[in-house]
């Protein structure tokens, strides 16, 4: 899928999926839980998709979008007023069959475990290969990916722990005393992505530990902010730049979870409390030729997450995890390089997000450390248009 065929996709899933959480009470009040806004009381004519939070609905979308490499234009109709309910195209309703296809062939051949998907046969393909390629069959394979490298059951010789490189990750940053030093920072940087056209606009970041994080993109043109805040309890984005009518929206599942962890991250200090049950018992891989060592941990809702240490720095590179939806699991990636020293704690000024269907790119020029940041920062954000 070129960039342009992406752009309506672009803008309605990368609002979803990179987010950020935050812990703190509004006015001395500990946050609760807020009801997630459901799929069937916002969009029209949802006849298979029923019972979903907007956000699983929309990263459903991008699921079929990126096993199939299309975008929202080729099922809904966007000509004129752009009508996503309207059943004018085949390929919709093609799409609405599939899903049930492969629902009742997994019920019935496994026992309704999720073993078969879109991407089991399209593989990025509009229509399945049924017809075997002989130049894959004779060439080399390609490179394995190494966001798919597993753990291994039986244990590695001589290799680390799980403890041991998280320990040297602490150590690699300024020590656990410096880390934990750090309970607040402010940054300022641009941002490109889904809602700026890839165009880069300035941006915001506030982040107070243990788990409290807001950004706000200011989008160029007039066309306000895109605010991402979080209490630690809950999580909320506004949806400036996209096509969505709603305001603003909380996130929900794996989502919610996913902004958690970016909020806790931001302090480096906190990565071994993120989980209990960590692992390292990975094979050697690579990111662009850097050797790197995998620990992984699991999130509550029993879906794993990846973290990737470049062997020579102890620098954490990427973050791999992903958000369950009804017809798969979507992958988020996030990049982090150019670590520089902020009270002597180093930190990534650069932070590249890759989920589904687009990518977005934070660079940051500046941060300061323990600065006071309102607890009102972090609550439920306006619609932040002008």
């Amino acid at each position: 899928m070129n960039s342009g065929a992406k752009k309506w996709m672009v803008r309605s899933l990368a609002i979803l999926l990179a987010g950020a959480l935050g812990a703190a009470g509004v006015q001395g009040q500990a946050p609760q839980p807020e009801k997630p806004l459901m799929a069937d009381e916002v969009f029209k004519n949802i006849q298979v998709l029923h019972g979903l939070t907007v956000d699983q609905f929309m990263g459903t979308m991008g699921f079929i979008a990126s096993a199939l490499s299309m975008n929202c234009s080729e099922c809904h109709d966007l000509t004129g007023a752009s009508d996503f309910a309207s059943d004018a195209i085949p390929r919709k309703q093609m799409a609405r069959r599939m899903i049930l296809m492969v629902d009742m062939f997994n019920k019935v051949n496994f026992a309704g475990k999720r073993e078969v998907t879109c991407y089991s046969c399209h593989r990025g393909a509009g229509l399945p290969k049924v017809t075997p390629s002989l130049s894959e069959q004779y060439e080399a394979p390609p490179e394995d990916d190494p966001n798919e490298v597993e753990p291994v059951e039986t244990a590695i010789p001589n290799a680390p722990t799980a403890d041991q490189i998280l320990d040297k990750y602490i150590q690699a940053v300024g020590g656990a005393q410096r880390a934990n030093a750090i309970t607040s920072w402010v940054a300022k940087g641009t941002y490109s992505g889904f809602d700026t056209e890839d165009a880069k606009a300035p941006v915001d970041i506030y982040a107070k530990a243990p788990n409290q994080r807001s950004v706000v993109v200011h989008l160029p043109g007039g066309a306000g902010d895109n605010v991402r805040n979080c209490d630690g309890v809950n999580a909320w984005n506004t949806s400036n730049g996209t096509f969505l009518s709603i305001p603003v929206f909380p996130l929900s599942g794996g989502e919610l979870a996913g902004a958690k962890l970016d909020a806790a991250l931001s302090f480096p200090g906190q990565i071994k409390q993120l989980f209990k049950n960590w692992t390292a018992k990975f094979p050697a891989t690579t990111i662009d030729d850097n050797p790197v060592a995998v620990v992984q941990g699991t999130q509550p809702d029993g879906t794993p997450v990846k973290f990737y240490f470049d062997k020579k720095t102890n620098l954490l590179l990427r973050q791999v995890r992903y958000t369950d939806t009804p017809i798969g699991l979507i992958p988020a990636q996030i990049d982090y390089s150019d670590y520089r020293a902020v009270s002597g704690v180093k930190l990534p000024y650069k932070i590249l997000v890759t989920w589904t269907d687009g990518r977005s790119n934070i660079e940051l020029s500046e941060i300061r450390p323990n600065v006071a940041i309102e607890a009102t920062r972090f609550a439920k954000p306006l619609s932040a248009k002008k």
